[in-house]
């Protein structure tokens, strides 16, 4: 499986979300995290304020710093390599990186249809 790496800004805490106004896209993008971790991702991410070791001590993400300065955070390093920066990605594109199904898996029971969700033939 592919590695997903994250290296925030300088937070609060691990995640950005705490105290009382937390930022709804941390928010989310934690939720994101969790449910793609749930599924067997492997995912790392790293707080600039709390674990600057990591950063200075990656050269994709130190090399990085040095063109882009922290306002280019968050970056984050699919497999080592650079796949997104300045925003966080969204579930779909977890989804995709990490070879991730993001429809639900339908419980199956008795008596259950096992046609098409459009009908016999057709595509959805």
């Amino acid at each position: 499986m592919k590695t997903l790496q994250i290296f925030d800004p300088a937070m609060c805490c691990n995640t950005g979300v705490c105290g009382v106004d937390a930022d709804q896209q941390l928010v989310s993008f934690a939720a994101d995290i969790d449910w793609a971790k749930k599924q067997g991702a492997l995912i790392e991410r790293f707080n600039l304020a709390q674990q600057p070791m990591a950063f200075a001590e990656n050269a994709v993400v130190k090399s990085f710093l040095e063109r882009s300065g922290q306002e280019g955070l968050p970056l984050i390093l699919l497999d080592g390599e650079i796949a997104l920066t300045s925003r966080y990605p969204r579930r779909a594109e977890l989804a995709r990186w990490l070879g991730l199904s993001i429809l639900p898996i339908a419980a199956s029971t008795s008596g259950a249809s096992s046609a098409p969700c459009c009908g016999e033939g057709k595509s959805c």
